[in-house]
């Protein structure tokens, strides 16, 4: 990150904390409503075991939802682009998949899987894996049709062309659909930490809501958020270190 870009982001992080004091003070909302930024730093310090704990778990979580609805969304958009009538027969259910509130699958898959970790991963993978799966099939079925004709022309059959051609020349949409899953993958965590869940921060907020402890509440929700822009920080720049080439 280049020193004008720091300083780009260290001025928006000021600003936005001052607006947010300054929403306190016009307004005259009470800390049980709204704590300001002094009282949610002093939570982050008070209870910061307990904080350091959730993020791991819930850091844990999105890394095994994203590699897994990723992994699982890739594989499937190959699969798709090969066998057409498959992809004809599975573009329903991906749709359907994606229709259904992950509100309402998060509580039935708590009562399948549990109340470890494993109903958390499932949910953050679901909401993860459609956009991998839709931007990369784009990619797969947008091939140029010249070098599929040239391929064809010097013999190759149909998975020697989709491995030397039509999957290189597609991962800048799977780099676009991993970005996007970046973003909804920390989501699902969540999602399924407040659902069912006793560990991570999802579940330090439904806590703390519980016992009225909005500061805890805030200081668990800016560590949500720093954990989520930071993963999607990492991601982007895997993506345009390794797909840059291709495009």
């Amino acid at each position: 990150m280049t020193l004008r870009r720091t300083c780009t982001v260290l001025a928006i992080v000021a600003g936005g904390l001052l607006l947010w004091q300054g929403l306190i003070l016009v307004t005259g909302l009470p800390p049980f409503l709204l704590p300001g930024p002094r009282a949610v730093a002093e939570a982050l310090l008070t209870h910061n075991a307990i904080l350091a704990r959730a993020t791991l778990r819930t850091l844990t979580e999105i890394l095994a939802g994203f590699a897994l609805g990723a992994g699982v969304g890739a594989t499937l958009a190959v699969m798709m682009a090969a066998r057409p009538r498959l992809a004809a027969a599975l573009r329903p259910v991906l749709l359907f998949s994606q229709v259904i509130p992950i509100f309402a699958l998060a509580p039935i898959l708590t009562l399948w899987l549990g109340y470890g970790i494993a109903p958390k991963i499932v949910v953050a993978a679901l909401i993860g894996f459609f956009p991998v799966a839709s931007a990369f099939l784009d990619g797969l079925e947008r091939t140029s049709l010249a070098c599929l004709d040239l391929a064809r022309t010097m013999g190759a059959n149909r998975w020697r062309e989709m491995w030397h051609i039509r999957i290189p020349m597609a991962l800048p949409m799977l780099g676009s659909g991993m970005k996007l899953a970046a973003v909804y993958t920390p989501v699902g965590a969540v999602i399924g930490e407040w659902v069912g869940g006793s560990e991570g921060l999802g579940a330090v907020m439904i806590h703390a809501n519980g016992r009225m402890r909005i500061d805890l509440t805030f200081a668990a929700l800016t560590l949500i958020t720093l954990l989520a822009t930071g993963f999607h920080a990492v991601i982007s720049m895997f993506v345009r270190r390794c797909f840059a080439r291709f495009s």
